[in-house]
């Protein structure tokens, strides 16, 4: 019964109930994003570059011989990765620093008094007192 109680009290606890809300809403925002790229920027980023796709590319460092399959270096899979999540990268950049712009600056907090009028006001209301 004691470790029911322990895992109840940990799984209830503020921080694992906002992991968990912000795991949810990261996998619906990985949505929006991929959606954002795939359906939006990419389509007229490959007419500008004319459809390049680096997938292809390989070295062959074993030939294919009878039934077991060539042993291939895929590198353009690699530089199709690094490829993609910059223009990732470079689109969440441009969509936060869009969504920065919007957001309203919240006036800063006062500064405290120094030390030393601190220090006067205190001796001030001690006089007072007396």
């Amino acid at each position: 019964m004691a470790v029911l109680k322990e895992f109840r009290e940990f799984a209830v606890k503020g921080n694992v109930v906002d992991l968990a809300v912000a795991v949810i809403i990261g996998v619906a925002f990985g949505k929006i994003v991929a959606s954002f790229v795939g359906d939006i920027v990419m389509p007229p980023l490959g007419l500008l570059i004319g459809g390049v796709n680096f997938n292809d590319l390989a070295l062959t460092l074993k030939p294919a011989s009878g039934s077991a399959p060539a042993v291939l270096w895929a590198y353009g899979k690699f530089l199709q990765a690094v490829f993609d999540f910059a223009i990732v990268a470079f689109v969440i950049f441009l969509a936060v620093k869009g969504i920065n712009r919007l957001k309203r600056e919240e006036p800063a907090a006062p500064a405290a008094p120094p030390r030393q009028e601190v220090l006067l006001e205190e001796i001030r209301d001690l006089l007072k007192r007396k």
